[in-house]
């Protein structure tokens, strides 16, 4: 898988060389099999992640790499994992897909417009390098796939984004400043506002429920060495991802505080329905590891505690609508060693709604 929304190219985490937790720790065992019940596996084979629910919870959009393809497609299935249908164009490489308010529509990030084929992987003699491909753009198709509408035109790198269903607005990260920073706009593509200004990389931005407060990962590099080598790598397209905080404030991108200080790669962050909690994924337990797992906290950024322990990676969850289930991506039982699959499961923790 190429890039994933919020662009995490999932081979960095095929292998698990990480230490589990103690038992003493935040979020030991008993904890952990107390939060997530009856898990089932909805996709079988290829690498697919990212599933996103639909307003009605009853589908799911997520991307996949699967059969001849080369790259990442868009795709919906029905929340049992039934009538899975690609919604892209099958042309260049997509990410991030997200439904709209209707039911019906979705956004997603695709580079067909500047080539069929996928586009190059990223030279690995950089380090670990993720692409930022500047021929992404966002666009909206319906449920059949068709032909879809593009939303966004500026120069360089539109993607990973999301949708607020109660306002209507989109988030996402954008070149359009040279710098990558937070943006949003209404759902056709209109009004849009950066919301961020630090310098270093903003995304994977989620809104709580109520429209009112955004969640995002971040990477702002101190001045010296490390702005330096953001500078560069950008000017080529490409970010490094191994150092990312969670940080959360208003809708508007005001307030913007951090709330993990871990030193590792943390991401893909998501209120809970209530907004009283974040989930999200890191490697906090060891940051040299490639093992990633589900830790939840309260929105504030206390009381830390472990959600998974599968053993290889595990990240990209959200709640479903109600917050009575859990979606999320993983490496668990997987029968080779590229392979990633959508799971669901029954949500034992806090932050349902009533």
């Amino acid at each position: 898988m190429r890039t994933l929304c919020p662009a995490v190219p999932i081979l960095l985490f095929t292998l698990s060389c990480g230490m589990a937790p103690s038992s003493d720790e935040p979020g030991s065992a008993p904890e952990r099999e107390s939060l997530v019940s009856n898990i089932q596996q909805l996709t079988f084979g290829g690498q697919n992640a990212e599933a996103y629910w639909s307003p009605d919870g009853t589908r799911l959009v997520f991307q996949s790499t699967r059969g001849d393809g080369g790259c990442d497609q868009i795709y919906v299935m029905n929340a049992d994992g039934t009538d899975q249908t690609m919604v892209s164009t099958g042309k260049g490489v997509t990410t991030c897909g997200y439904f709209l308010p209707d039911n019906r529509t979705i956004v997603y990030a695709s580079t067909h417009l500047s080539g069929d084929d996928c586009p190059p992987r990223p030279d690995r003699s950089k380090g670990y390098v993720w692409p930022v491909h500047a021929g992404y753009d966002l666009f909206l198709t319906d449920l059949d796939g068709s032909e879809p509408r593009r939303i966004t035109d500026t120069p360089g790198y539109d993607a990973e984004g999301t949708v607020n269903w109660e306002t209507g607005r989109i988030v996402f990260t954008s070149m359009a400043s040279g710098d990558l920073d937070l943006w949003s706009m209404n759902l056709d593509g209109s009004g849009k506002t950066r919301l961020s200004t630090a310098y270093g990389y903003d995304g994977g931005a989620f809104f709580s429920r109520d429209g009112s407060r955004l969640v995002m990962r971040a990477n702002h590099p101190a001045e010296g060495e490390a702005w330096d080598r953001y500078t560069d790598l950008l000017s080529q397209n490409l970010t490094a991802p191994m150092k990312m905080e969670i940080y959360v404030g208003n809708a508007d991108g005001s307030g913007m505080a951090r709330l993990t200080d871990f030193g590792c790669a943390s991401f893909a962050p998501q209120f809970t329905p209530d907004g009283s909690h974040i989930v999200f994924s890191s490697n906090r337990n060891n940051c040299d590891s490639r093992e990633f797992d589900l830790f939840l906290m309260r929105s504030d950024g206390s009381d830390v505690r472990q959600i998974t322990d599968f053993g290889g990676f595990t990240s990209f969850a959200e709640f479903s609508p109600d917050g009575s289930r859990l979606v999320f991506a993983s490496d668990r039982d997987a029968k080779s060693r590229y392979e990633f699959n959508i799971f669901v499961a029954d949500w034992n923790g806090p932050g349902r709604l009533p």
